[in-house]
């Protein structure tokens, strides 16, 4: 069995401040912080000993802290690629939300994959599905090792269709919701060749009754 598992960054300073996200380069709170620690305690426990583990990370820095709490608990080093980032809002980045939502446009069922919308700078959906279909392909392709993958929101969505090999002209209308500090699981059969979603977004991990 090949193992990914997918961490969606935790708790990080853009999102207390309701301000757009995307390529601006925002921290982990003190909440993320500790939420990474929980992150990287339930991949230890999750692993199966099968194959040696590589961490491959967004470059983003809210990504790359989290990939760097999780590595001496897990014993591996960290490969930050930017083929992961999340999409870019363009001219909307560290701006409040509120400045988005007047903005955009909602994409159009007749192209949800090359619409654009007014923000100067946004990408298309099929510019972060191949980006980031072009990172998680490489590791599909490294079968010695497990992998982690530590991205964000919207990303996800693509490392997993990707992993389930639907090609980008068919994710148009795909969606995976997570949550910050979610870890979503993903095996491939050594046998069979089946490709499972054996969990999406789990939280389980950060429910410790800790304060903060």
């Amino acid at each position: 069995m090949q193992n990914l598992f997918v961490v969606s960054h935790p708790h990080a300073e853009h999102t207390e401040a309701d301000l757009v996200g995307g390529w601006y380069d925002s921290r982990l709170t003190a909440r993320g912080r500790r939420d990474a620690h929980l992150i990287a305690g339930a991949l230890q426990r999750g692993r199966d000993g099968g194959r040696p583990l590589r961490i491959t990370t967004s470059d983003l820095v809210r990504c790359a802290e989290t990939a760097a709490i999780l590595a001496p608990v897990l014993d591996v080093e960290v490969t930050r690629d930017r083929r992961l980032r999340e999409i870019s809002f363009g001219d909307a980045e560290g701006r409040p939300n509120e400045w988005l939502r007047r903005h955009q446009v909602p994409a159009p069922d007749s192209d949800r994959l090359d619409h654009r919308g007014p923000v100067p700078g946004a990408e298309t959906r099929r510019e972060v599905a191949t980006r980031v279909g072009a990172c998680v392909g490489e590791l599909m392709a490294d079968l010695a090792y497990d992998h982690v993958v530590v991205t964000h929101g919207f990303a996800l969505t693509f490392v997993i269709t990707t992993w389930m090999r639907i090609p980008v002209d068919a994710a148009g209308f795909a969606s995976f919701a997570t949550t910050p500090g979610a870890i979503t699981h993903l095996r491939l059969d050594d046998y069979w060749r089946n490709r499972t979603l054996v969990s999406l977004a789990d939280t389980s991990h950060l429910n410790t009754g800790i304060s903060g």
